[in-house]
């Protein structure tokens, strides 16, 4: 069984991520680690920007809403997802359509609980939905809920409690029909690109495709751009079962490899794939694709920065990388200034990189304050 080491590893994660050779435009950015985060508006925007040599707003902006090859997604553990617009199909069948049928339970008991809206009670809103949209073309929650009475509805949760709480309707309604693959996050939002304020629109037609097939064909990409990883690893990306998990492995014939912790896969043939890279800095900001890319991370992480740079959820905060490595975390203050901290002693060479990285950074966002939607301590630290 070929060994590949974890400096190896880290190696192959510069070149195939986009970070130690940039890509050529988003999408190139996107497809090199098989989607971005989208649960914070913020992430698409500066992952894009950490992957591509000339990073602007604008780009991104021309690709999510001008061009479209970029289609915002509920996918792998019930996490919104930016993914290229070929990829969707793979990413509903694969993981979303099984979510969706969950989440559909959960919802009809919470509304049965919460209100009298049942089946067909939710059902003669999604179609009220549909043909609002119909003729809106898109709009934003606040306009639907004007143009679809049911979705001003509210519900109660814990009801006689001190817990109880009201709750409208339409946010959970238009979530679960943009995993059913009926509409889709897609206009312009409101205010700035780090506004969560999305137009909702009609979807159209999806290809049908097998969930083996799906499944086979994400473990392909993921392999592709985060390879060698583990079984585990791969069964956590997804969040799919550990046997959905080794069928896929099986179905694209990955090959077994010996890691540090333990048996890890690659794809078959990996000619034609980027190798390894030499020394690079990225500055990547929270939830970003790649320290969120496997379960085990002693590899590029050392165990004690944990606390700092994660919070108690298990969701990573902005990170400086050196050469494969996290290094350090960085945040905005109030009037818009990059602020870091290197947690190692990484020597003279990389400090110069690292203090380049931050001046890019500092120029492509101009001022614009980030404040990442899961805080963690080291960010909160440089932001006193």
């Amino acid at each position: 069984m070929e060994r590949i080491t974890a400096r190896q590893r880290r190696a192959r994660l510069g070149a195939r991520q986009a970070l130690a050779r940039k890509a050529a435009g988003v999408e190139e950015a996107v497809a090199s680690v098989v989607a971005l985060h989208a649960t914070d508006p913020a992430t698409v925007f500066l992952s894009a920007g950490a992957r591509l040599a000339l990073p602007t707003v604008e780009a991104v902006e021309k690709a999510l809403y001008a061009d479209r090859t970029l289609v915002r997604m509920t996918g792998m553990r019930r996490t919104v997802f930016v993914v290229p617009r070929e990829l969707v199909p793979v990413v509903h069948h694969s993981s979303t359509a099984a979510i969706a049928v969950r989440e559909r339970r959960q919802l009809v008991k919470h509304f049965a609980e919460g209100g009298p809206f049942d089946e067909p009670w939710i059902a003669a809103a999604e179609a009220a939905v549909v043909a609002a949209l119909g003729e809106l073309g898109e709009a934003e929650a606040t306009e639907l809920r004007e143009a679809v009475p049911y979705l001003r509805e509210q519900i109660v949760y814990a009801p006689g409690t001190s817990s109880e709480t009201r709750v409208g309707v339409a946010s959970r309604l238009l979530t679960l029909m943009a995993m059913d693959g009926v509409v889709v996050r897609r206009g312009r939002p409101a205010g700035s690109w780090i506004s969560g304020r999305h137009r909702w629109a009609l979807a159209g037609a999806m290809a049908e495709m097998p969930v083996a097939e799906a499944q086979a064909a994400l473990v392909e990409r993921w392999l592709r751009a985060f390879g060698p990883g583990t079984e585990a690893d791969l069964k956590w990306w997804t969040g799919w079962t550990l046997g959905d998990t080794r069928r896929a492995l099986k179905a694209v014939g990955a090959a077994e490899v010996a890691l540090d912790e333990g048996t890890g896969y690659v794809l078959p043939e990996e000619d034609g794939l980027p190798g390894e890279a030499g020394p690079w800095a990225a500055f990547l900001p929270a939830l970003d694709p790649t320290p969120m890319g496997w379960q085990g991370r002693d590899w590029y992480l050392a165990p004690e920065h944990r606390p700092l740079l994660f919070d108690r959820s298990g969701n990573v905060g902005p990170t400086i990388w050196w050469d494969g490595r996290v290094a350090g975390g960085w945040a905005t203050r109030a009037d818009g200034e990059v602020v870091w901290r290197l947690l190692d002693d990484v020597g003279a060479e990389a400090r110069a990189a690292v203090e380049a990285e931050a001046a890019g950074l500092a120029a492509w966002l101009g001022g614009v304050r980030i404040t990442p939607r899961f805080r963690t301590p080291l960010e909160r630290e440089l932001t006193a």
